[in-house]
C-alpha cells in the first residue's frame, strides 16, 4: 500500500488513498501523514485527509498536531485542513497566530478556514479572531483576498464593528477589501469581483460622493426653475392618414444579456 501511495500514475495513488481509508488500520498513520506533505495531486491529498479523518482521533491529532511546526509549508497546510475535517474544537488552540499569519498564502488561507470551523462558540473568541482576520485585510491576491473575505462573513456579524474601521483605514487598499468583505457579507450572491470595484469606488470618492454620483437624475422639469411653464398654442388637427398594410416581423437580432460571472467555490487549498 506504501508503494502505490508513492506510484508515478495519480490515478493509482487515489485509489490507494480511497483503499487506505475504507481500511482504516491504524498502522497507515504514519505513510498518510508523510505523504499529506509531499503529495501533488490535490484530489490525492484530499482522499489522504479523507483516509486520516477515519482512524481514532486519540492516535491520529497528536501527530497531525506535530505537522503544525513542520518546514514543509504543504505540511502545515494539509494539517490544518484535516483538523478542519476532524472538527474537534478541542484542537482551536492550535491555531495559533502565527499560523492565521503565516508567510505563506496557501498555509495562511487554511488557517483562516480552519479557525473559523474550530473556533469556541463563545462572543469573546470570535470577536477576537475577527480581530485577528482584519488585521490580514489588503494582503494577498485576488483568491487570498476572497478566502478572508469568506472566512470573515463565516463569523456573522461579530465581524461588524472590526469591519467599520477597517473600511476607514487610510489604507485604501485595507478599506476597499473591508468594504468588499462587508457587502459580500449582506449578500452573498454578490460577484466579489462587483464588491471589490464597488468599494474602491467608494473609497475613491469617499462615501458622500459615491452616494450622490449613485443616485438617479433629478428630472429635467425639477431642475429648469420655478418659473411657470409657457402656454402654448393649440395646433389645427390634421387629416387622419391612411393607415398602412402591416410589415411582416423580422427576425430578432437582439443579444442576450451577460450573465454575471458565478463565483467559483473555494477549493481546499492543500
Amino acid at each position: 500500500m506504501a508503494h502505490a501511495l508513492r506510484a508515478e500514475d495519480p490515478s493509482i495513488r487515489l485509489q490507494a488513498a480511497l483503499t487506505t481509508g475504507s481500511k482504516a488500520d491504524p498502522a497507515f498513520l504514519e505513510t498518510l501523514v508523510e505523504r499529506c506533505a509531499v503529495e501533488p495531486d490535490f484530489f490525492v491529498r484530499d482522499m489522504l485527509s479523507w483516509a486520516l479523518t477515519r482512524l481514532s482521533p486519540r492516535i491520529t491529532l497528536p501527530r497531525i498536531r506535530r505537522e503544525l511546526d513542520s518546514e514543509r509549508p504543504q505540511a502545515r497546510s494539509q494539517a490544518l485542513h484535516t483538523l478542519s475535517k476532524i472538527g474537534d474544537r478541542s484542537t482551536w488552540a492550535w491555531i495559533t497566530r502565527d499560523l492565521l499569519r503565516d508567510p505563506d498564502d496557501e498555509v495562511a488561507r487554511t488557517a483562516w478556514r480552519a479557525a473559523v470551523v474550530l473556533v469556541p462558540q463563545d462572543e469573546d473568541a470570535e470577536k477576537e479572531l475577527a480581530d485577528e482576520l482584519v488585521g490580514q485585510l489588503g494582503r494577498g491576491d485576488r483568491s487570498v483576498q476572497l478566502s478572508l473575505s469568506r472566512a470573515l462573513a463565516d463569523l456573522g456579524d461579530v465581524i461588524e464593528p472590526a469591519l467599520e474601521k477597517a473600511a476607514r483605514s487610510p489604507d485604501p487598499a485595507v478599506a476597499a477589501h473591508a468594504r468588499a468583505t462587508e457587502l459580500l457579507r449582506q449578500d452573498p450572491e454578490t460577484g466579489f469581483d462587483a464588491a471589490v470595484e464597488e468599494a474602491k469606488r467608494v473609497v475613491a470618492l469617499g462615501p458622500d460622493r459615491a452616494a450622490a454620483a449613485a443616485a438617479p437624475a433629478p428630472a429635467a422639469a425639477a431642475s429648469a426653475g420655478t418659473g411657470a411653464p409657457k402656454t402654448v398654442e393649440p395646433t389645427e388637427p390634421t387629416e387622419p392618414t391612411e393607415p398602412t398594410e402591416p410589415t411582416e416581423p423580422t427576425e430578432s437580432t437582439g443579444s442576450t444579456e451577460p450573465a454575471e460571472a458565478v463565483e467559483e467555490s473555494e477549493a481546499a487549498d492543500c
